[in-house]
């Protein structure tokens, strides 16, 4: 494990785990990154939905969709690093001005193509 996983944390010490979460099925695993980067990964068994959403504060809201845990898990896991790397590419909580808008705007393109 990297030292900048060790750093993922149960989001609110998985009080959300169990709950509904934004996709409609049930939230299995919640995890963010200094309060600023966020991995949820929802289930529901009954008609093999899984749904990844991941969010950078002030910058980013992105949602995966899988048929499989398999799958799902292994994106889960592929997602950490590649927020990791944007999130210290980006200004924490969001742009401050315009141009650091734009400037954030390939990065964040890019994630999004890759993870799509």
């Amino acid at each position: 494990m990297s030292q900048r996983d060790a750093g993922w944390k149960p989001y609110e010490d998985g009080g959300s785990i169990g709950w509904m979460g934004s996709q409609g099925g049930t939230i299995a695993r919640d995890e963010d990154l200094a309060g600023q980067v966020r991995l949820t990964y929802e289930v529901d068994d009954s008609r093999s939905f899984h749904a990844i959403t991941c969010s950078v504060t002030g910058w980013l809201l992105h949602h995966r969709f899988f048929d499989n845990a398999a799958d799902a898990t292994t994106a889960f896991e592929a997602m950490k690093p590649a927020l990791e790397e944007l999130g210290s590419q980006l200004t924490e909580g969001g742009p401050k001005s315009a141009a650091e808008a734009r400037a954030g705007g390939p990065l964040l393109a890019a994630f999004m193509a890759r993870f799509s």
